[in-house]
């Protein structure tokens, strides 16, 4: 990977467990503003996806559950789990070059260039980082460049996914700035407050 990719997957994965650290134990039931689930739906659906890249990567094994139909259940040690799932997407993208045309990943179309790709791993970090921050009172992690770069990943891969129901259509408004434009892209509303 170049620099900058290496610096957004780092920041979108710093930001994702700096969140879960500041999640407060009465917390894991809030609502969030990811499709009506709670807190604790969305870290299992993050950690999944992030072990779902990991295992699409290095051809090793998966999340022992479906990402996509999170149950809610209290993970154990969240900030362990959630340490040990970034870790391995990591690690597993540290051995992807960077001008590899067909990485294997766990999105449609199951196959992307590497910078595509790596954007695709930080978006889904960064966005579900938002969610958390959000749903228990906690500052917005997101960084105006990091936000900015994840819309370019975003561009190449949300559209296909938006017909099988992935996203949310698009939220209309004046953008303001790079966060606010990525999360209305994503079809979440900048001002959204539990």
């Amino acid at each position: 990977m170049t620099t900058t990719e290496w610096a957004l997957l780092a920041e979108a994965h710093t930001a994702l467990l700096d969140v879960v650290k500041g999640v407060k134990a009465d917390d894991w039931n809030r609502p969030t503003p990811c499709s009506e689930w709670t807190v604790a739906q969305v870290l299992q659906h993050a950690v999944g996806d992030q072990l779902g890249f990991a295992a699409a990567i290095t051809g090793g094994e998966g999340p022992s559950w479906n990402p996509f139909a999170p149950t809610g259940e209290p993970i154990e040690d969240p900030v362990a789990s959630t340490a040990a799932a970034l870790d391995a997407a990591a690690a597993a993208w540290a051995g992807v070059a960077k001008d590899a045309a067909e990485v294997p990943v766990p999105v449609p179309p199951n196959v992307l260039d590497a910078v595509t790709g790596v954007g695709a791993c930080a978006l889904d970090a960064a966005v579900h980082a938002w969610d958390i921050a959000v749903a228990t009172g906690q500052p917005q992690p997101l960084s105006q460049w990091a936000a900015g770069e994840i819309i370019t990943a975003a561009k190449q891969i949300v559209e296909p996914l938006r017909a099988w129901g992935a996203y949310a259509p698009v939220v209309e408004g004046a953008s303001g700035d790079q966060v606010a434009e990525l999360l209305r892209y994503l079809g979440r509303d900048p001002e959204w407050a539990a």
